[in-house]
């Protein structure tokens, strides 16, 4: 595939794709792969939502843990929150970045760049 006019060729394999606001479907398939290379697990995160620490209260409810409650096994699935954040960070220009800097996940950040750039299923049929 060759790279579309106004993006820019020499793009390093070591960082993120680039996208400027401009053929969005070219960045999101080249940012689907890199992701998937880079840790698949950071791909399923943003596919199906964050890991969140959880615990069992009394009542048999579950509720999100407080970063102080959190074990090593936490801090990991955290830390694979923020991985897949920053990959979606570092691969936007100023204008997308603005768009999403509000998101707290990187499930938030890819579905709204999505609607952004393609929109909902249900503008699509209209």
């Amino acid at each position: 595939m060759s790279t579309p006019h106004g993006m820019l060729e020499e793009q390093s394999i070591t960082q993120p794709p680039y996208f400027n606001c401009q053929h969005y479907s070219w960045w999101k398939n080249r940012m689907e792969n890199y992701i998937q290379a880079e840790d698949y697990e950071l791909w399923m995160l943003i596919k199906n939502g964050q890991l969140i620490p959880t615990k069992v209260i009394e009542d048999g409810t579950e509720v999100h843990k407080q970063p102080d409650e959190f074990d090593e096994e936490d801090f990991e699935k955290m830390e694979k929150n923020a991985k897949a954040k920053k990959l979606l960070y570092f691969g936007l220009g100023p204008d997308e970045y603005a768009r999403i800097s509000e998101c707290e996940s990187a499930t938030d950040i890819w579905d709204a760049l999505q609607v952004a750039q393609e929109g909902t299923n249900q503008v699509k049929q209209s």
